[in-house]
């Protein structure tokens, strides 16, 4: 509904008072076409907008970019309206831009620069941009000026381009409201109708408060961006002297935009592509001749490759020149300057005199002459790199070994000097512990002296004290009577002493007298027992040596008794070569001897074997417990004698010893009894048969039984 009332009414203010006014037919499709216009152009332009902001670059921009513009090729149809002049009047500005880089300036230079040149010929199209451009009779001024008029109308625009426009060579009027412009490419017919119209192309401020009242947020930023615009005044290049405040127009926009995309390009440096329609249906696979030879014609290619063939495509300046090529001569020039390096260059690389030219400032080559020196300069650069590589390469790997090297005298020193500061903190640890331990056990001994230094004078204290208290009344009474006498000799007779007195003086001497005979007696006693004590501590010894004497003599005889049983094992073990002989004897006397095998069977190897183990198991015991029993009874002596400190009694572990030394003597007589007994059944057991011959263990020979 709202967009009904902006499209089909119309809000005006008129002396203070508000009018609506109802749009006719056209005018409804008018706005509608105008709302959507401004639209597309909002919405185009926002998108632009946010598409550059994804892709700017920011502070980190060079400068260098690269571009590309493409726009609409040249129109024309059965048709053209004002769309379509605008286009072709961008084509033809474009055209203008493509024949002043391809033809003007290029040419210019080569007369610039003083080189032989012959001049091409080509079609300029100044003519037609002045016919659009021209002020103030040009097309564009005229559409404009007619425009601000409330009365004109598409007639009276096309009898006003007549008028003033017909003695232009690229103007041609028609009947009604059309007219010809003669544009590079060919001849295009327009028709006025709506030029004025679509040149206005204001939006109604009821339209744009209707975009402000949109729920969506695009539209609402479109309006106030219009209403900005609206509210800015007018650049001065813009602005019409006879109306300062008119708005500009659709054509004077596409005018200015188009000015400053030419200044844009102007400052860059232009590659030129240009497309060809094959044939007017837009039909693959078919090719008229015609229409392409007249687009080439028309867009000037034809002179373009003209130009190119008979031109000097690669320009560079002396300096630039000698500086990129002069390290390739082989010979140094006699005159450094540029010019005469570049001479030279070329003369060494024979190139032609005809491929190339020397101007005053720059050299001019023609296609594909440049390539050699390029190609020569390139391989020499390439060369002088791998050589430059490999020089590097050198000094690196040299300074590296060397850094190696350093580093790794840098590592032992460190190491060794780390070494050094280890050992002399271990040394200095070892000595602090020595140290440590030396005032650790001085201060033990010391401690462990004075312990038992205070422990020696608590009991030298503590026994005096005693004696002291138990002879303290007999020195008081002593010393009491001492005084007495020395003062009765002196005093004489003078003093009168008591009789009570006396009395318990003398019962005090009794008493001393009587203290002193016990304790003679208690010393007479105690020197008695002390006189005990060392009899029988030297009865002990007596005993002692006694029984080192006879375990002694026990030790011998067991000794004896052990290599007497050994030397008869070995007897019995050796080969009996004695025995041969004897046997031989016996023989020979009528006395039959059976042979070995019949006289020793193989149980009693066996048997032999067991035995002998026996005896050296007894021999290794025996041997143990003397040594184990020396070192006891020297032991207890030592005790005794008070060599050394143990808190035993002397005297019953000498009698627990000897218990022990009994019973292992006792224990030990019974297994060599047995010993005994197995080696004489051992001896005894050739006489199982009763031909055979009795031998004792000591060699003798027992002949009481033979058959």
């Amino acid at each position: 509904e709202d967009l009904n009332l902006a499209l089909s009414k119309r809000h005006m203010k008129v002396n203070n008072e508000n009018i609506v006014q109802k749009l006719t037919l056209s005018q409804a499709i008018d706005t509608r076409d105008a709302l959507a216009k401004s639209l597309y152009a909002s919405l185009f332009e926002w998108l632009v907008e946010q598409i550059n902001k994804s892709l700017s670059v920011g502070k980190r921009r060079t400068g260098r970019s690269i571009s590309i513009l493409d726009i609409y090729g040249f129109e024309s149809f059965d048709r053209n309206s004002f769309e379509q002049f605008c286009i072709n009047y961008a084509n033809e500005r474009l055209q203008q831009h493509f024949n002043r880089h391809l033809f003007k300036l290029e040419q210019e230079e080569y007369v610039e620069d003083g080189i032989d040149w012959a001049k091409v010929e080509f079609e300029d199209n100044q003519n037609c941009l002045n016919l659009f451009e021209k002020k103030p009779l040009g097309l564009l001024s005229l559409l404009d000026e007619e425009s601000t008029f409330p009365n004109a109308t598409d007639l009276t625009f096309a009898n006003k381009l007549k008028q003033h426009l017909n003695n232009n060579s690229c103007f041609r009027g028609e009947r009604g409201k059309a007219f010809a412009v003669r544009h590079y490419a060919g001849e295009v017919a327009y028709d006025t109708s709506g030029f004025l119209e679509k040149n206005r192309d204001l939006l109604h401020m009821d339209s744009i408060q209707f975009l402000a009242k949109c729920k969506s947020s695009l539209p609402q930023m479109f309006a106030s961006k219009m209403l900005s615009q609206s509210d800015n005044p007018l650049p001065v290049p813009y602005r019409n002297s006879a109306a300062d405040s008119q708005k500009l127009s659709v054509a004077m926009k596409f005018k200015g935009q188009l000015f400053q995309l030419m200044q844009r390009l102007e400052s860059t440096t232009p590659h030129f592509i240009r497309c060809i329609k094959p044939n007017n249906l837009q039909l693959p696979a078919i090719y008229e001749q015609g229409l392409v030879l007249q687009q080439l014609k028309c867009c000037g290619v034809l002179e373009v490759v003209r130009i190119s063939r008979s031109g000097y495509p690669t320009r560079m300046t002396h300096q630039k020149f000698a500086r990129r090529y002069g390290f390739l001569l082989l010979e140094d020039v006699a005159s450094q300057d540029p010019l005469s390096v570049s001479v030279a260059i070329l003369h060494q690389f024979n190139i032609l005199p005809e491929m190339y030219q020397v101007g005053y400032t720059k050299l001019f080559f023609r296609t594909g002459q440049i390539g050699k020196l390029e190609d020569t300069r390139n391989r020499t650069l390439h060369g002088i790199l791998r050589v430059q590589s490999c020089f590097r390469g050198h000094q690196a790997r040299r300074h590296a070994r060397e850094r190696i090297r350093g580093v790794l005298a840098l590592q032992s020193f460190i190491r060794g000097e780390n070494a050094r500061k280890m050992y002399s903190s271990l040394a200095r640890k070892h000595r602090a512990a020595i140290i440590l331990q030396r005032n650790l056990k001085c201060w033990l001994a010391r401690r462990y002296f004075v312990n038992i230094r205070k422990a020696s004078v608590v009991i030298q204290s503590g026994i005096r004290g005693c004696l002291v208290r138990r002879c303290a009344g007999n020195v008081d009474l002593l010393n009491v009577l001492r005084e007495f006498e020395s003062k009765k000799e002196a005093e004489g007779d003078q003093i009168l002493i008591k009789a009570s007195f006396l009395a318990e003086l003398q019962r005090r001497i009794l008493k001393a007298e009587a203290t002193v005979r016990e304790k003679d007696e208690e010393n007479e006693m105690l020197q008695q027992r002390l006189q005990q004590y060392e009899n029988r501590w030297s009865e002990y010894e007596q005993k002692m040596k006694a029984m080192e004497e006879m375990w002694q003599k026990q030790m011998r005889s067991l000794q004896s008794s052990l290599s007497v049983a050994k030397k008869s094992l070995a007897l019995d073990e050796t080969p009996r070569m004695s025995d041969s002989s004897v046997d031989q004897s016996w023989e020979s006397n009528g006395v039959h001897i059976g042979s070995a095998s019949q006289l020793v069977p193989r149980t009693v190897g066996r048997e032999m074997n067991a035995s002998i183990s026996v005896i050296s198991r007894l021999a290794e015991e025996f041997e143990q417990r003397s040594q184990v029993f020396a070192d006891d009874a020297k032991f207890l002596v030592e005790v005794k004698s008070g060599q050394a400190d143990a808190s035993l009694n002397p005297d019953m572990e000498l009698r627990r010893l000897k218990q022990n030394f009994d019973s292992w003597k006792k224990d030990f007589g019974s297994r060599i009894r047995e010993t005994k007994v197995i080696l004489n059944k051992l001896g005894s057991g050739n006489e199982s048969s009763p031909n055979s011959v009795k031998r004792k263990w000591w060699g003798r020979l027992n002949t009481s039984k033979f058959s």
